[in-house]
């Protein structure tokens, strides 16, 4: 029997414990049960033989499928496989953020469970590794439907003129982390997509490689109007966070001491007018100070109140696990270190 592991209604917060392995490959999956069948064997084949301690972390987010017996029936043939399981859908960033808090491996591969992302590439992207912290996949030949391939390619190109970041897939699940990436960034909403914007904003060095992508075999895309429109809303927070603001009172302080500066100046000119002229009329320009002056100080009032709201916000949150199976290296030295030997 697998071991089953009931936890409690949140994971405790506490700090990243020391890497334990060498290699952790983290698959979020929804209704990817027929998928994983394939994935997982490919991921464990591909990576033995690179001679690394590894384990491969499943997050399942909400599956109404066969996702959590598939992968108990791997475990028996792939110890290495183990799964976090939320409670509910959360989302993918939800399901990364949870597997990079249990991750045991000093570096980290996420990729989709899709069968679009090709296992062979993990050891290119951690090759790269030695150059870089975080090495995205690019999907330069892309085997998706237009419907996701043109907003896909609108939302890259206006992420890299935004942030100053020369990549071109911002949003490709196959990528590799070293560990003090994972420990870094926080991850909340949907801003999986803008990872390398996260990373880059911290000061990691960010590169690209470009990846394999095989047409969808299994199930159908989660890709809908709502993300579309999702999408564009997290831009203005990468927008925001790109612009190196930490608070949002930098950001609405800014327009606003800039708006009351600017109505202040009018209104002395036409006070200066004034004792010249002995009089004053009401002009445009002084209406249109008066407005300023009125903007200058909402925004700053803005950036007050979500100052106040995004302090405690801004604290990583944690998601309910409703079962874990633990992932066992096949190597026995390694088995030992973790679980006390019951044997006679």
């Amino acid at each position: 029997m697998i071991p089953k592991i009931e936890r409690p209604a949140e994971i405790a917060a506490e700090a990243h414990p020391a890497p334990e392995l060498d290699l952790s490959v983290v698959v979020p999956a929804c209704d990817e049960a027929e998928s994983l069948r394939e994935l997982l064997p490919a991921i464990a084949n591909e990576v033995r033989g690179l001679d690394l301690r590894f384990e491969i972390l499943v997050v399942d987010d909400g599956s109404s499928d066969d996702t959590v017996g598939t992968v108990q029936q791997l475990h028996e043939t792939i110890p290495e496989v183990g799964l976090l399981r939320l409670r509910r859908n959360f989302g993918k960033s939800a399901a990364l953020a949870t597997a990079f808090a249990h991750a045991r491996g000093a570096r980290v591969v996420t990729m989709d469970a899709d069968l679009q992302d090709d296992p062979a590439e993990i050891p290119l992207l951690l090759g790269d590794l030695e150059r870089f912290d975080l090495v995205s996949g690019w999907k330069r030949r892309r085997h998706d439907p237009i419907s996701k391939t043109i907003p896909s390619r609108l939302f890259n190109k206006v992420t890299a003129w935004v942030t100053g970041i020369p990549l071109h897939d911002f949003n490709c699940g196959l990528k590799a982390y070293r560990r003090e990436v994972i420990e870094s960034i926080e991850l909340y909403g949907e801003m999986h997509r803008y990872i390398p914007v996260l990373a880059h904003r911290e000061g990691f060095r960010v590169g690209e490689r470009e990846v394999r992508h095989h047409p969808r075999r299994f199930g159908r895309s989660k890709f809908g109007a709502r993300r579309f429109i999702n999408g564009f809303l997290d831009l203005l927070e990468v927008m925001f966070l790109a612009g190196g603001s930490r608070t949002p009172l930098h950001l609405f302080g800014r327009i606003g001491v800039a708006s009351l500066l600017v109505g202040i100046a009018i209104n002395a000119y036409m006070f200066v007018i004034w004792l010249m002229e002995g009089r004053l009329r009401v002009r445009p320009l002084m209406l249109f100070a008066v407005i300023l002056i009125v903007l200058g100080i909402q925004f700053i009032s803005i950036g007050l109140l979500a100052a106040l709201i995004h302090a405690p916000a801004s604290r990583k949150r944690t998601y309910p696990i409703e079962t874990q199976i633990e992932p066992r290296s096949a190597n026995p030295d390694i088995i030992d270190q973790r679980t006390p030997d019951t044997r006679s």
